[in-house]
């Protein structure tokens, strides 16, 4: 770390909370509604995620469907004719099963357990059937199987809801740290103003004492005094802007309308130069963008063989075995159970579709070719742009040390200056010369200080590593 000189400072209230800039990113990455928004996606994120690992997980239900009906229906008979008869019937019926979905071939197996009543109410008569227990497994054999494509893609999504929540937290810092020093430099002008103010005020009385002497022309005379109302009119447009640039920043931090806030910028920046091949490293590791990227290819792979699934052969399998038995009572329906087995296939095969499924698949593949273009020009830019902010990053060290020593230089020629026009042995030009230059010279290093702190955090962004 390198101290360049002392903070800069302004005239302050008493009652003032004083922030430097790392109490108010930590304040911006707490309670900022950026950072809260974050917070609550990463948050849906998990969930969703949670969602996910429940497939993969055996689920047991229990139901049952009751059902009244009181109708005339038309029955047939056994002879071909068909007779009224009034129904009068309740059935009820209770069910558990577990499933477990199969990733490796994306079907379900399921054991279950049925029992079912029927009460006739004209004839005052019940019975019972049950299934004490049945296997089964029904699976399309040439579907898309989603479950497989699943366990690829979201843990990459969860993991890219992770990596987004620490970069938009550097990207918050960054956006904080643009609040912060855009309160310093109207506190700097501000500072700047009641300073110059103060000098022409009394360079005005000099001038006066002198004038009255015949020493100095009236031009002089009135150019000085039009110097100081210039200076009053500056120090009323920079108090101004202080308050525009203190509710800014209130308004991100969240705290309350009536603090008064006044921003401390430390002249202390990290002393270090970034590897550019370790920076892109880390960001090819950590940031959520190369991720994502990956991510488009994958599913736009996973659309592809959804589009080949459905053109072609479909087929569904559906196998069940198992017992079951009725009875007049529960008892009887439990007793010596039958075996039942239920086998079914289903077999679709499209013999003409008018080109709808290659042409589906075309499309898939269309984009998939599309999005591993873009992809690959996107990971191009990734790497160029890390590369580039790696450079102007250790470039801007050194320029905020210039700005520094240029600060300090244009501060003593205006105090050798001053000095020398009080003495008479300078012109007021050149006086106005060196006010201008220092005055500069002090936004300049506030300037080169932001966009040091603003790189700082753009590549934290990116890299999302721990340096300091």
């Amino acid at each position: 770390m390198t101290r360049l000189g002392p903070a800069l400072g302004w005239a302050e209230p008493a009652d003032t909370l004083r922030l430097t800039l790392s109490e108010v990113v930590a304040l911006a990455q707490r309670q900022s509604s950026d950072a809260l928004a974050a917070r609550h996606q990463l948050e849906a994120a998990e969930w969703s995620y949670r969602y996910y690992r429940a497939n993969y997980l055996p689920s047991v239900t229990l139901s049952t469907a009751p059902s009244l009906n009181r109708q005339v229906s038309s029955i047939t008979q056994p002879d071909g004719t068909n007779i009224f008869v009034r129904q009068n019937q309740l059935s009820t019926d209770l069910s558990l099963s577990i499933s477990q979905n199969v990733a490796l071939t994306g079907g379900t197996l399921f054991v279950r357990s049925n029992l079912y009543r029927q009460d006739e109410f004209e004839r005052r008569t019940h019975g019972y059937s049950s299934v004490p227990i049945s296997i089964g497994y029904q699976q399309s054999l040439f579907g898309h199987n989603s479950l497989r494509w699943a366990r690829r893609t979201e843990p990459m999504r969860i993991s890219i809801a992770r990596k987004q929540l620490a970069e938009t937290m550097e990207l918050v810092a960054s956006r904080a740290s643009t609040y912060f020093f855009y309160l310093v430099s109207a506190q700097t002008d501000l500072d700047i103003a009641r300073q110059n103010y103060a000098v022409s005020d009394t360079l005005h009385q000099y001038a006066r004492r002198r004038y009255e002497r015949g020493s100095i022309t009236e031009n002089e005379m009135l150019q000085l005094e039009v110097n100081k109302l210039s200076e009053e009119t500056n120090r009323l447009n920079a108090e101004a802007e202080v308050e525009n640039a203190m509710q800014s920043l209130r308004s991100y931090l969240r705290v309350g309308e009536n603090v008064v806030l006044s921003v401390v910028p430390d002249t202390i920046i990290p002393h270090q130069t970034v590897d550019a091949e370790e920076a892109l490293a880390l960001a090819l590791k950590n940031n959520p963008d190369p991720e994502q990227l990956r991510l488009n290819v994958i599913e736009s792979q996973s659309a592809l063989s959804a589009a080949k699934a459905s053109r072609g052969l479909k087929a569904d399998l559906y196998m069940q075995f198992g017992l079951s038995q009725t009875g007049t009572t529960i008892r009887e329906a439990y007793t010596k159970p039958m075996n039942q087995q239920y086998v079914s296939l289903s077999v679709s095969l499209p013999l003409l579709d008018w080109g709808r499924g290659k042409g589906q698949v075309r499309v898939a593949q269309s984009r998939l070719e599309l999005t591993q273009t873009q992809s690959e020009q996107a990971m191009q830019d990734f790497r160029l742009n890390v590369l580039k902010m790696v450079r102007q990053y250790n470039i801007q060290g050194y320029r905020v040390r210039i700005a520094y020593r240029t600060r300090q230089t244009a501060l003593r020629r205006y105090e050798v200056a001053r000095w020398l026009y009080l003495q008479g042995r300078t012109s007021l030009l050149e006086l106005n010369t060196s006010i201008s230059e220092k005055d500069a010279a002090q936004r300049a290093f506030i300037g080169a200080l932001q966009t040091f702190w603003s790189l700082h955090y753009g590549l934290r962004s990116l890299t999302l590593g721990n340096e300091k």
